[in-house]
């Protein structure tokens, strides 16, 4: 436990994003907190939220870790820093999902 918090710190202390995707998900929980959805709401949330967060900080490791094994522009690793990339990006875009359907949701309530 002790070098994941290790690690979920160097991401917030380093990465802008990692800081900006953990203050939306306060804000989402705060956001939840006023409008009470149901658990299933919540737990959709939660696990949409976790993801993006997961699938940033894997993406700060390998980054962190191609840097350090190609300090030097190489199209393999460049590759490799997209791909992780597009994993967030594919996170957000289901975590955006779970958004959509919990607005239209509360909208139909």
């Amino acid at each position: 436990m002790g070098f994941a918090l290790a690690g979920l710190m160097h991401g917030l202390r380093t990465e802008r994003s990692v800081r900006f995707e953990a203050v939306v998900f306060v804000l989402v929980v705060a956001a939840l907190a006023v409008l009470r959805p149901g658990p299933i709401w919540w737990a959709a949330v939660a696990l949409a939220s976790s993801g993006v967060l997961a699938a940033e900080l894997l993406n700060t490791a390998i980054e962190a870790l191609a840097d350090h094994l190609s300090p030097e522009y190489h199209p393999r690793i460049r590759v490799v820093k997209d791909c992780a990339a597009a994993a967030v990006f594919v996170s957000v875009v289901g975590a955006l999902g779970v958004a959509a359907a919990l607005a239209v949701h509360l909208l139909r309530r």
